[in-house]
């Protein structure tokens, strides 16, 4: 039957999984689904890709409120630095201190610690285990056509050690010498020497337990993402086949189980220094005039560990952000991606370019200049993949007939972030300038535009996107873009004024400028970054309640393919149950984003090739 016969491609699609598909007789092994016969193993130690990715989802989103409330309550100290904190005392306890007129100010360790635990928070528990631990677990099995992951204890592990580094580090917030203020990079000899300061001690050790174990969640991930792309593809899914969401986050999880080993490596060097005795990154440091027996280490060799990780987690943060978007702005647009295999290469680029450049975060070190400018060369090269990603995604939206909707919103506001960020990356990348503005508000402003806001922006469009998909009811979209607006319209009323703060040298850390007479005039622009600050932060309570209040009370999905899209997720019930797909497994007969073609909307990617159609 020739598929122009059909007008009902949905109808087409089950039609041809029922009668071609490929029978695993998967249901026979499963008969009641004896994976999910008790409350406690289909919601808590589920086995499901589908719940666990929840699991990951919801875990990330209270995290997100927490490191977001920290920045908040330092921009506050930031922002109006002589104001009376008193009522801050009930959350924070004996971190407010009061002064004998009454007057309640923020104590200056504990400043420290919320900038070291919001970055610990956003960069790895939201916007790696939050980001990549929900859309690799959702998306790789239904996108692909397998019944579920590789291992699916495996995958049930992976949430478990997350969830047990989110308990040791949710604990940690409240030892009573605070949690570790060292910054989230941890470099020695804060983080090496307990007695360095108060937030040194407990809270450091258990910042580095939480840090490994959540580095053992990663990596089982991993493992699991990538035998599952490269073993559990149906018939006719090849590797040109899958959408950009699978081969982003099947770079990314190489990427991570190249690098995260390294960190490792680095922390269990770190807890010998602080609990051994060694010197691996200690030498000749002195305390209160008294030499400890401390020689031959260098923190520089921390640095190279940290950042042989550091750099590449900038881009498994932002690979799954960027193929989420990609898919987004092909859907609603109503398009074929622009530039397919540009986009994979590109993105294999950036995968592997991502180990080549870390010691550009190290310029100001002492590295031998020469070193220096091989690491610039790098950089720069490496603005090239983005730059082709940033051009294909443009040229998707181009003349498309886009759907202005939540999704799509925060895809478009993707790209603008991603653009505003990675422009003055160019100026940090190179080791001349960077001298500058090393250390400033500049740099804050640049990775908070092109990795943190931008990735949270690729998070939110495939939330919005999928959520059908995930609880089978819709997200209230007047709400969703009323959230848009607010948070696009607020991140860059805070970061973008950073730029100008860090051009005229003002240093990031520091509790407050109110002793130097060179930063005293931009206490204003201080005070218009935390209004934009806490706007932003209150906007995201209009998502919080959207996300939950339309898991039970949200407009009901009544098809299941609700934005007529071509990829195999969008051929599954409604009510997906436990192996996706009620009888077969479909088969692949063509690309991903065949959008406005040969007249028709949209060609699921089940449906044949005509006589005389060219494979894309």
């Amino acid at each position: 039957m020739a598929t122009t016969d059909i007008k009902d491609y949905d109808l087409r699609a089950e039609e041809l999984i029922r009668d071609h598909g490929v029978d695993d007789h998967f249901h026979e092994h499963h008969e009641g689904d004896k994976y999910q016969s008790s409350f406690f193993s289909k919601y808590v130690f589920s086995l499901d890709h589908k719940m666990i990715s929840r699991q990951f989802l919801i875990t990330g989103i209270i995290w997100a409120v927490i490191g977001a409330g920290m920045s908040v309550i330092f921009r506050i100290q930031l922002g109006y630095p002589e104001a009376d904190l008193q009522w801050l005392q009930p959350l924070l306890g004996k971190w407010i201190n009061i002064d004998s007129a009454g007057v309640g100010t923020l104590d200056p360790e504990f400043f420290y610690s919320l900038v070291t635990m919001h970055g610990t928070i956003l960069i790895f528990f939201v916007l790696t285990a939050g980001l990549s631990g929900t859309f690799a677990n959702f998306l790789i099995p239904l996108q692909i056509g397998a019944r579920d992951m590789a291992s699916p204890i495996m995958n049930m592990l992976s949430y478990w050690f997350f969830f047990l580094a989110s308990i040791v580090m949710f604990f940690s917030l409240f030892l009573s010498t605070g949690p570790f203020a060292g910054g989230w990079v941890a470099y020695p000899p804060l983080s090496a020497l307990p007695q360095a300061s108060t937030g040194s001690g407990a809270g450091m050790t258990l910042w580095l337990v939480a840090l490994i174990l959540f580095v053992i969640s990663t990596l089982l991930g991993g493992i699991n993402y990538i035998t599952t792309i490269f073993n559990l593809r149906t018939k006719g899914m090849t590797f040109w086949r899958l959408p950009l969401s699978i081969w982003s986050l099947l770079i990314t999880a190489i990427v991570g189980l190249l690098s995260f080993p390294v960190l490792v490596t680095g922390f269990l060097l770190l807890f010998f220094d602080r609990s051994l005795g060694t010197s691996f990154y200690l030498s000749e440091i002195f305390i209160g005039g008294e030499a400890l027996d401390h020689v031959g280490g260098s923190p520089i060799l921390y640095q190279h560990l940290f950042w042989f990780l550091g750099h590449p987690e900038v881009y498994i943060i932002i690979l799954p952000a960027m193929g989420i978007v990609s898919e987004v702005l092909s859907v609603h647009s109503r398009k074929p991606i622009f530039g397919y295999r540009a986009m994979v290469y590109s993105l294999v680029a950036i995968g592997f370019l991502s180990f080549l450049v870390w010691a550009h975060h190290m310029f100001m070190s002492g590295v031998n200049p020469f070193l220096s400018s091989i690491f610039t060369t790098f950089t720069m090269i490496i603005a090239v993949p983005s730059a082709v990603k940033v051009f294909n995604w443009l040229s998707t939206i181009f003349r498309g007939s886009i759907r202005f909707n939540s999704a799509s919103l925060f895809g478009i506001g993707f790209v603008s972030m991603f653009i505003s960020g990675g422009l003055t990356g160019l100026f940090m990348g190179n080791s001349v300038l960077d001298i500058q503005i090393h250390d400033t508000y500049f740099i804050v402003a640049h990775f908070h535009l092109v990795m943190g806001v931008a990735a949270i922006f690729g998070m939110l469009a495939g939330i919005y996107h999928w959520y059908p998909k995930m609880f089978a009811r819709h997200m209230n979209d007047t709400l969703g873009q009323i959230h848009f607006w607010g948070t696009i319209i607020s991140a860059y009323m805070v970061f973008w004024p950073m730029h100008y703060l860090g051009m005229f040298g003002v240093p990031r850390r520091y509790y407050s400028f109110d002793v130097f007479d060179a930063f005293r005039d931009f206490g204003g622009l201080n005070e218009f970054i935390t209004i934009g600050a806490i706007i932003g932060f209150l906007v995201q309570f209009v998502f919080i309640v959207n996300f939950f209040y339309s898991m039970w009370k949200g407009r009901k999905m009544t098809s299941k393919n609700p934005y007529k899209a071509t990829t195999l997720e969008w051929t599954t019930p409604i009510d997906t149950p436990h192996g996706n797909w009620p009888g077969k497994i479909p088969t692949v007969e063509r690309w991903a984003y065949d959008y406005s073609k040969n007249g028709e909307d949209y060609v699921p990617q089940v449906i044949p090739l005509r006589e005389g159609e060219e494979a894309h």
